[in-house]
């Protein structure tokens, strides 16, 4: 390769940083004052750097099979900045490719055409809807996660307000809050804060990027006036698992201030078992207890949905390899439950999951036709579920990724169900993923009626993301995507 050469590969790289780097404040633009939220197909481009905004452009070309590059989607941005939009989801990389595919032409009349439905739709000072607040029940690994999901969406059109957060203890609050704040700004799994947290220990409250958050000390519901710290109407989100059932739950609803409650934890008795994607619709204004089901069954539901769908499963066996979480021994030592006792950082564990059966939940046509089991095993974070099917309708690997890739892309379980073929992944690389599940594509094996689809899940993060799809849902924050 010549000299020349390799100085226009570098001189094409520096200009798509320098593009890129322009389409931030166009990205920043429409979010704060459209309420516009761009994506890359189904990846938000909002507060993502320079060299996110490139790496989601490559990644198209494993989805559509075409390139795509910022020259493309560059000029798609700054025509919608010009039309003076609406609140919506809009798909950049997506409108980018269509105008690609017809052979360009009128940016504007092409956008005028896919996005008619939100132009001229932006009213300076108008309603932009009634701010939902939130409370945080807990603040451990899924607490402290929803906090940081729901941190980075504050602001544009989303509404939902973090308010405080519940704790227990009320020994030296400077050095507990110093503490509950070092663990919200370091995480060894998913790395540091993105952004700025202080503490103010008279106030009792950390303020993260500008969101002021109270810290309020309480060994249960019945201690708390959330009106006391001007929370009105909020939803408790109950991060602890302590309890499942209504009566358990309906605790936080006696108090003042609160109106519903979410579980992050499988629901027991008559509760709704959310699966956001599948069944969030069913959500209605009488239903003030809900649950978000467990991260095990997220994951797998929005897949068996599709494949039931497309090809009808007969039936099936669930095999989940499971990160080690918090109700394991570091070391050996008494615990409640079967074999959970042993080290979670030296064994692989033998345990039950109720995700299998969990999945009728959301998905009544498949009771009885599920089993499910779990390993727990020696990693922190990122789990596998494997799909053991027998189909009512044949396929061969071809058509069933193929069919799979598709959902991931061009269809309602977008956000839910992601794609991946490559023959290098390990479950690192998965870590921070927001879907509730990601097709491993390479190890997928299909013969006739049987089927095994394999696939990563961040039980953590991923899972945080459909908890606060539920709120959304829970507090009519809803959003019109684009294009159709």
């Amino acid at each position: 390769m010549s000299q020349q050469t390799l100085e226009n590969v570098f001189q094409q790289w520096q200009g798509n940083e320098a593009l890129a780097e322009q389409m931030i404040p166009l990205v920043g633009q429409l979010y704060r004052q459209n309420n516009v939220v761009a994506t890359m197909f189904g990846r938000s481009l909002i507060k993502r750097s320079v060299i996110r905004i490139l790496k989601d452009h490559r990644f198209v070309r494993k989805l559509e099979g075409t390139e795509l590059f910022v020259e493309d989607t560059y000029p798609i941005l700054k025509g919608m900045v010009a039309l003076n939009l609406g609140p919506a989801h809009v798909d950049v990389g997506k409108l980018a490719v269509m105008f690609k595919r017809q052979g360009g032409g009128d940016v504007e009349a092409f956008l005028r055409k896919e996005l008619n439905e939100i132009i001229d739709g932006y009213q300076p000072g108008g309603s932009k809807g009634e701010p939902q607040d939130v409370v945080l029940y807990g603040f451990g690994r899924i607490g402290r996660l929803l906090a940081r999901v729901m941190i980075e969406k504050a602001g544009g059109g989303n509404l939902l307000r973090l308010r405080a957060i519940v704790v227990r203890g009320r020994g030296d609050v400077a050095k507990d809050l110093e503490k509950r704040a070092s663990l919200l700004r370091r995480d060894s799994v998913h790395g540091p804060f993105d952004g700025t947290i202080m503490v103010d220990a008279e106030a009792r409250t950390l303020t993260a990027n500008g969101n002021v958050i109270q810290v309020i000390y309480a060994d249960s519901p019945s201690e708390i006036d959330y009106t006391e710290y001007a929370i009105h109407n909020a939803v408790i989100v109950d991060n602890t698992g302590i309890w499942r059932d209504e009566a358990g739950l309906g605790q936080h609803l006696q108090c003042n201030g609160a109106a519903k409650a979410l579980l992050t934890a499988p629901g027991k008795g008559d509760i709704k078992n959310i699966v956001y994607g599948i069944n969030h619709a069913s959500i209605g204004d009488e239903d003030v207890i809900v649950s978000a089901a467990s991260c095990t069954t997220n994951a797998i539901v929005p897949v068996l949905k599709v494949l039931n769908d497309e090809y009808g499963v007969v039936n099936g066996h669930v095999e989940t390899v499971h990160a080690y979480t918090n109700d394991q021994n570091l070391i050996d030592n008494y615990h409640k439950g079967d074999r959970r006792g042993r080290s979670a950082a030296l064994n692989m564990v033998l345990t039950e999951t109720g995700a299998a059966k969990a999945v009728s939940k959301a998905l009544p046509e498949l009771e009885g036709k599920l089993t499910g089991n779990a390993i727990r095993v020696p990693i922190p974070n990122v789990s596998m579920a494997i799909l053991n099917l027998t189909l009512d309708k044949s396929t061969d690997v071809v058509a069933l990724n193929d069919y799979l890739r598709r959902m991931s892309i061009d269809s309602a379980y977008q956000k839910q169900i992601d794609f991946v073929d490559s023959a290098e992944v390990v479950s690192s690389d998965f870590v921070g993923n927001r879907h509730a599940g990601i097709v491993d594509a390479k190890a997928t094996i299909a013969n006739g009626h049987h089927a095994v689809v394999y696939m990563w899940y961040d039980n953590e993060f991923g899972y945080s993301c459909q908890v606060v799809r539920i709120l959304q849902q829970m507090s009519n924050v809803r959003f019109l995507t684009l294009p159709h």
